[in-house]
């Protein structure tokens, strides 16, 4: 895996979450350039899932597993869109506070996912 790769995903999520969370305590909903920044985010964890499978079609493995890592970076894949779905449903400050929950869970899943790799 690309650590830089990894660490830059998690940096990011982190900010979109902050970003949002600032949207929620100033109790507004999602808005367009939080979907852009979803979309940026959502973008790294894309590249990292192809760059993940790349590594295992070349025949390196996971110190903690192959299963384990693929199932990994599915869900950090899925994490930001389903955030950001969950928040068009929901057009309160509830909707931002969900996406900064889902930046917060997308940069623990980076970390876990370094560890898995053997970081």
């Amino acid at each position: 895996m690309l650590d830089a790769l990894t660490w830059t995903t998690a940096v990011a999520a982190l900010v979109l979450a902050a970003w949002c969370g600032w949207a929620a305590y100033r109790d507004q909903p999602t808005k367009d350039w939080h979907f852009i920044g979803m979309a940026v985010v959502s973008l790294l964890a894309l590249v990292q899932m192809v760059v993940g499978i790349v590594h295992l079609a070349r025949g390196e493995k996971p110190e903690q597993g192959t299963t384990i890592f693929v199932a990994y970076l599915i869900g950090a894949f899925a994490c930001i869109p389903a955030a950001g779905f969950m928040s068009l449903a929901e057009r309160t400050r509830w909707g931002s506070v969900t996406v900064a929950a889902g930046g917060v869970v997308l940069a623990v899943l980076q970390v876990r996912l370094y560890d898995i790799w053997g970081g």
